[in-house]
């Protein structure tokens, strides 16, 4: 049956050209003998690694130069689906050349970035990032045969999620690249916390120093920081100060300080606002918001609510914002 029977155009579309060309004609795939690896002058080195959350599994060949540690070739077998195939395609071309010691520092992010077309558009559908794991895994298999030790002292960064070998930085790389905002949506990109789901919160049969939601988080709330500061120092350098900026500039801007000062808040009580518009009043910049759910109809929405929104914008943002709600 061909692909196209199998996935829809709308899916299919996810996938960038990269790994459509890799699951049809992988590049590396194949394997290395040992009387080819003496022909190039190097060690055979052949690794397993399975993926017991997707049930696919990669065989790696390197030959390696004993004098050197550079891997002089790469292949792969590998017993899964397209993607975990395009995976290690592109996993396997980007040890050829590499040091050993080098090879073992390439991610799944990495990985996932070789296939992509653009820097910007990933290159898999979010349920299928995981495959990009096992090659990340085992690269790491390969190097510790190679130089006899346990793939697990490679390990850099702290594993997250066991059960799909997903690390913090890259759950921290994850969210910010996606701009993801719930812990499904980081399974959905990762398959972390998809299977025992003790790392997504505490209560699970396993007890963790940190679990996705608190990762999610911490860098939410780095990333809105980040958001405020770029704002305050762009309006601070004059480059693009408030009166200058358009009005989707301005509305973003403002949209960003309640999302870190004022909507949680309101939430807490069942509440929400949202802008409806913003207009020059000279010397003024009257700000038109709704109320929402608890808040609207709410005695304080014109008293202590209102003092309270307008005060954290006046700071944060300019001093003529009067907020006016309808």
């Amino acid at each position: 049956m061909a692909k196209n029977d199998l996935i829809t155009g709308s899916i299919w579309d996810e996938y960038s050209n990269q790994v459509i060309r890799r699951m049809d004609d992988p590049t590396h795939q194949g394997e290395i003998t040992e009387e080819q690896a003496k022909q190039m002058g190097g060690k055979l080195i052949v690794a397993d690694f399975g993926a017991e959350s997707c049930g696919d599994a990669v065989r790696l060949y390197w030959c390696v130069n004993p004098e050197t540690d550079v891997i002089l070739d790469s292949k792969f077998k590998s017993f899964g689906c397209g993607t975990a195939i395009a995976s290690s395609d592109a996993m396997a071309e980007l040890c050829v050349g590499k040091k050993v010691q080098d090879a073992v520092k390439i991610t799944n992010i990495d990985v996932e970035k070789a296939l992509r077309d653009h820097p910007d558009v990933p290159a898999v559908p979010p349920q299928k990032m995981h495959c990009s794991v096992m090659a990340y895994d085992v690269i790491k298999k390969a190097a510790g045969t190679y130089l006899n030790v346990d793939m697990e002292s490679f390990e850099e960064e702290q594993i997250i999620c066991e059960c799909a070998r997903v690390t913090l930085g890259t759950l921290q790389e994850v969210i910010r690249i996606n701009d993801l905002k719930t812990v499904e949506q980081i399974t959905d990109f990762t398959k972390a916390g998809a299977f025992c789901k003790s790392c997504i919160k505490p209560g699970g049969h396993e007890e963790k120093d940190i679990y996705l939601v608190d990762i999610l988080s911490d860098v939410r709330a780095q990333m809105e920081q980040e958001k405020l500061k770029a704002a305050a120092d762009t309006t601070e350098s004059g480059e693009n100060s408030f009166d200058k900026m358009t009005i989707v500039q301005r509305i973003k801007v403002i949209d960003t300080v309640l999302d870190t000062d004022i909507r949680p808040m309101l939430m807490m009580d069942g509440g929400n606002m949202e802008i409806i518009d913003i207009k020059d009043n000279m010397p003024h910049y009257d700000l038109y918001i709704r109320y929402l759910g608890a808040c609207n109809g709410c005695a304080s929405g014109d008293t202590g609510t209102l003092y309270a929104i307008e005060s954290v914008l006046k700071q944060k943002v300019d001093e003529n914002i009067r907020v006016l709600p309808i």
